[in-house]
């Protein structure tokens, strides 16, 4: 690896909860590209001074995460449509001091949902209702999806996310059933309070014939493991933070790797979790 130096060019995360998927992904593509470049993730304590520090100290680009998608809006200079199309952020490069933000979780869903052959007549129970949960809706719903219910149990933010979408609500699972199962909340998450514990329940995910964790940290979540026990077709959040972390790596250096660069990229971030 490079060693530090004075003209190395800084690229960040910000997370409540952060992995190393995005450190291992970026620096390892760095290496292979020959980039006087490193990205290092960071849980913020204050997000207002993180930003500023992006600002401030020229940091090249920085992705957002849980729960700071939505709450980053107010820091930086620009929306991209990317973004402003659904009030949600999860990349800011930054460019002379002037802060854009892009959102590239979009784009990752949506190319799982066209490399999965989804169906757009099926029912969808989309579970959560933040930043990503908003990025994740937009793409059903352009990808054709009508039969969509939000389930959240905050009701303002759940009625809300349906509201924009012209999806249905619902406050929990309870005996719920859909062909697609989608989680958008930390639940399964490693190192939270509900990281064992299932999104969905285990009669839903029989009844489903999809099962999708956006949940990058562990890759075989609660959810994943029940899906693949039930032998249904999974998409796991390990997917969803390889395409967007490529995407953001094309805004970041204006390169796009090979896509054999790119499955070395994501096998070394598996690897890490391993």
């Amino acid at each position: 690896m490079t060693l530090l130096n004075k003209d190395m060019t800084l690229c960040i995360s910000l997370s409540a909860r952060p992995s190393n998927n995005g450190t291992r992904f970026h620096n390892h593509l760095y290496e292979a590209l020959g980039l006087n470049w490193i990205y290092k993730a960071f849980a913020p304590t204050d997000l207002a001074q993180a930003i500023a520090g992006v600002r401030g100290l020229g940091i090249r680009g920085c992705a957002v995460s849980m729960p700071y998608k939505e709450e980053v809006i107010a820091l930086v200079d620009r929306m991209d449509a990317s973004a402003s199309a659904i009030d949600s952020v999860n990349t800011i490069v930054n460019d002379g001091s002037v802060l854009t933000a892009h959102n590239t979780d979009y784009s990752a869903i949506a190319q799982l949902i066209e490399r999965n052959a989804l169906d757009p007549a099926a029912s969808v129970l989309l579970r959560g209702s933040g930043g990503m949960a908003k990025a994740t809706a937009a793409a059903f719903r352009d990808a054709g999806f009508a039969r969509v219910t939000i389930v959240a149990r905050n009701e303002e933010n759940g009625r809300a996310l349906a509201d924009l979408y012209g999806f249905g609500w619902r406050a929990d699972t309870d005996d719920a059933t859909a062909d697609v199962l989608v989680n958008v909340t930390p639940i399964g998450m490693a190192g939270g309070t509900e990281e064992h514990a299932l999104a969905f329940s285990e009669e839903a995910v029989g009844a489903a014939s999809v099962v999708f964790d956006v949940v990058a940290l562990p890759a075989e979540t609660p959810l994943i493991a029940a899906g693949r026990a039930a032998g249904k077709t999974v998409i796991t959040g390990a997917e969803v933070a390889t395409l967007q972390a490529l995407e953001q790596f094309v805004l970041y250096t204006g390169i796009r790797p090979t896509a054999e660069q790119v499955r070395e990229a994501e096998e070394f971030m598996r690897a890490g979790n391993a």
